[in-house]
């Protein structure tokens, strides 16, 4: 992983809310000795951000009106960013907003790769094996595949939208060549025409979901199986005998749970309960007490800083599609 030191941090910690004290020693922080880094979609200054959980310091953001590769007229589409994923092999985050946008940003410059528009309040991206993207869009019920091209983004980019309704996730299955999907109460899974410029997803199958209002949907570390949140309850998809089964922890209205190896806790999103709050300022921990809480942040989601072994191949360099 390419890791970079902390500047600004009087500044950070201004938008992180940590005190003086805290500021000085995050000036000596950074990736190189962050054991346990967790990657949030943080709202409160619509950022991409990476904490590192053992000092409880934020050690790394991406703003997009601070990039010079976004267009000022296009800073909106990253509002309220919705998710953030680790990819190639720890070298870039995928990042979606519910303002439409859709980035690939490299972590050790914050140099945005590619960048465009899904709209329909955009939930949650992926990359595909050829280094396409998918996004889902949740309002607009649909996927947007887009052909990564990243000498014409944001203008000029071949796209194609794919009825997919409630669509709050997407993730990629590296064994059975498929993308995953949750939707309102059906689980899916389409396959890819691997065009590289005309890319395209085609349903293959649909298992029906107990309870309804899927949200998340991310792969259980180092297993061939998903985790599924609900409105109702928490799941995990197990391959092997293809059974849904719930999570004994169950709690509803989880928006994002990611795991680890050993220990690493389990960890949780779920809104703090306020009035027209969709986030929280903790990160919680199935079926225990928090591991962090930082009043002032906004968070979303919250995955760790780990290596998808279940969406994406050991060696897995930045690929762009031609």
């Amino acid at each position: 992983m390419n890791f970079i030191r902390i500047q600004f941090a009087a500044f950070l910690a201004f938008l992180c809310c940590i005190s003086t004290a805290e500021v000085a020693n995050a000036q000596n922080i950074t990736f190189d000795n962050c054991k346990k880094c967790i990657v949030l979609a943080e709202q409160s200054v619509h950022r991409v951000a990476i904490l590192d959980l053992d000092n409880k310091k934020i050690v790394w953001e991406w703003l997009p009106e601070q990039s010079p590769v976004i267009k000022p007229e296009h800073v909106a589409w990253f509002k309220n960013p919705s998710d953030a994923k680790v990819v190639y092999n720890g070298t870039a985050i995928l990042t979606n907003a519910s303002g439409g946008g859709v980035a690939l940003v490299r972590i050790a410059d914050k140099k945005v790769l590619f960048y465009a528009y899904a709209g329909g309040n955009t939930h949650s991206s992926e990359i595909l094996p050829d280094g396409n993207i998918v996004a889902a869009s949740s309002t607009g019920n649909f996927m947007t595949v887009f052909h990564t091209d990243t000498l014409q983004f944001p203008d000029k980019v071949y796209s194609k939208t794919i009825y997919l309704e409630f669509g709050h996730n997407v993730v990629w299955d590296r064994k059975q060549k498929v993308l995953w999907s949750a939707t309102q109460n059906k689980l899916k899974t389409f396959t890819y025409n691997f065009d590289c410029t005309h890319p395209d997803l085609v349903l293959k199958d649909s298992i029906a979901l107990p309870v309804g209002g899927a949200h998340d949907l991310f792969p259980m570390y180092n297993q061939q199986g998903l985790w599924l949140s609900t409105e109702k309850a928490t799941f995990q998809y197990r391959f092997n005998d293809k059974k849904l089964i719930s999570v004994p922890e169950s709690i509803p209205h989880i928006k994002s749970v990611s795991s680890g190896p050993a220990g690493f806790p389990t960890i949780i999103i779920i809104p703090d309960g306020k009035p027209g709050s969709w986030w929280t300022d903790e990160i919680g921990e199935l079926g225990k007490q928090p591991v962090y809480k930082q009043p002032g942040l906004k968070i979303y989601k919250a995955r760790w800083f780990l290596d998808n072994a279940f969406s994406y191949p050991p060696i897995n360099q930045l690929k762009t599609c031609k």
